[in-house]
């Protein structure tokens, strides 16, 4: 027991501080990011940048020729990318792409959970991404965004960073990952919603990522919310039978879900596979 407090006590204690070591956002992300709020950029000078790194460019060409954004004419080049992704969605749909680059350490064992950590986020965000584009076809007026959703699942459990990377400091914890695990339920969400502060993400973004897991924030109208939870259904992160089919109920009543059998149909399941295999 005495671990684990340690390691709680000391991540309280330097989220107090201010002095927690929280992770950068890839150099690349930080480029579109800036690229996209410069009000004069256009496709071709966005594309350039994105040119420069080539896991980059390979995910958003997969993203451009993926089951959500309708497979057309297949796209062979990064500006063809860029063009079918179009602007709007590129700054959050790119940072996406380039989160797979922090989920890394030099530690072994840390290497390790933050591997697990990254599958588990990339599973979610699936079944998140998967359901919204069903959802936006049947709610064309919908003011909820497949990129806003996307960059959300993909950052809803990046407070887990921080954490493991203080644990690499204590190697007691990884004897027994019950401590570890502990730490991570209890603080991950308001941690996370502080590296989401330092990486200049929006209000709504740190909201999402502080509230995904509190269910007592529940929204009245369809929410970003209401599709990374269905993740988390979806993969057993809620473990609780009755707050999952009272969670299930509100998205069918809201039209985030069309029947309670839907995330097992062939149609759902082939849509998420695919999504998936943007991001291996």
């Amino acid at each position: 027991m005495g671990t684990e407090n340690a390691l709680f006590t000391i991540l309280v204690e330097k989220i107090k501080q201010d002095a927690l070591v929280l992770p950068t956002l890839p150099e690349i992300a930080l480029k579109v990011r800036e690229a996209a709020d410069d009000p004069d950029i256009n496709l071709n000078s966005m594309s350039d940048i994105i040119a420069q790194d080539p896991a980059l460019s390979m995910g958003m060409m997969k993203v451009a020729n993926s089951a959500i954004l309708g497979r057309s004419v297949k796209v062979e080049t990064v500006s063809q990318a860029v063009t079918r992704i179009g602007l709007r969605q590129i700054k959050s749909i790119a940072t996406a792409m380039a989160l797979e680059q922090v989920f890394v350490s030099e530690n072994e064992i840390v290497a390790m959970y933050m591997k697990k950590s990254w599958q588990k986020t990339i599973d979610v965000a699936s079944v998140a991404i998967a359901l919204m584009t069903f959802y936006l076809k049947e709610n064309k007026h919908s003011s909820l965004m497949l990129d806003t959703v996307t960059l959300a699942a993909l950052i809803h459990n990046v407070g887990v960073l921080p954490i493991l990377t203080e644990a690499e400091n204590h190697p007691d914890v990884f004897a027994n990952p019950t401590f570890l695990q502990q730490a991570i339920i209890k603080l991950a969400s308001d941690i996370g919603a502080e590296v989401t502060k330092a990486w200049g993400f929006s209000e709504e973004f740190t909201q999402l990522v502080k509230s995904w897991g509190d269910l007592t924030v529940l929204p009245s109208e369809a929410h970003y919310l209401d599709f990374i939870r269905a993740g988390a259904i979806f993969h057993g992160i809620f473990k609780n039978e009755s707050t999952r089919g009272v969670l299930i109920k509100s998205y069918i009543n809201k039209g985030v879900l069309p029947d309670a059998d839907f995330m097992d149909s062939e149609e759902f399941l082939e849509v998420m596979n695919d999504v998936k295999t943007m991001f291996n």
